[in-house]
């Protein structure tokens, strides 16, 4: 929902990132593994009860998703990338819950397990559309900067980051969160179905 407003406020300091990374020969893939070894880095930290110290490392993740896709477009841009891309988000996403149910598998198994639940409906509706899109030739306006069809909802990448952030700040709030989360999430992939029904028909 807030995707476009947040890539657009950032897309300046992305960009210039982004053009004085490719002056130094640095590529989009190795940008697109050094943010996913930081994403890993923030799942250590929560799943060993360092929630607050995986902020920073979660932050840069996030930073240098943005940055991978400006430097893919400065030169030829690749579906291998794009792959990675997409696939090490998913990965992401998925630790980052995980890491709170190890850390607390009492008091946050569950929560973790149905957080889970739901983005994997929500993640399958997504790259859903985003094939059949793909294969009727429908495109994006709302991302066209996008390497596929970006069907926005409810849960877009600024809610989960900014829910994540929450639960690391407040870990022991974890499971009221992700069960609130997973609610929007479930929302999400309800309108999505509809959008498809819809688009497809």
């Amino acid at each position: 929902m807030l995707d476009r407003l947040a890539l657009k406020l950032v897309k300046p300091a992305v960009d210039g990132a982004a053009r004085q990374l490719s002056k130094r020969g640095i590529t989009a893939d190795q940008v697109t593994l050094a943010g996913f070894a930081l994403g890993l880095l923030a799942a250590v930290l929560v799943a060993s009860g360092h929630s607050v110290l995986a902020v920073l490392p979660l932050l840069a993740n996030r930073a240098l998703d943005g940055i991978d896709g400006a430097l893919a477009r400065l030169s030829t841009t690749s579906e291998r990338g794009a792959f990675l891309d997409i696939s090490l988000d998913f990965v992401f996403y998925a630790a980052i819950p995980l890491a709170f149910g190890v850390a607390e598998p009492a008091a946050n198994a569950l929560a973790a397990a149905v957080l889970l639940a739901a983005f994997v409906v929500t993640g399958t509706s997504f790259l859903a559309f985003a094939v059949l899109a793909e294969k009727r030739g429908l495109k994006s306006t709302a991302y066209p900067s996008k390497a596929f069809y970006y069907l926005g909802g409810l849960t877009e990448g600024t809610e989960t980051i900014a829910c994540f952030l929450a639960m690391c700040l407040w870990p022991q709030h974890f499971a009221g969160l992700a069960y609130f989360y997973a609610m929007l999430c479930a929302l999400t992939a309800a309108a999505r179905l509809h959008a498809g029904w819809k688009a497809f028909g």
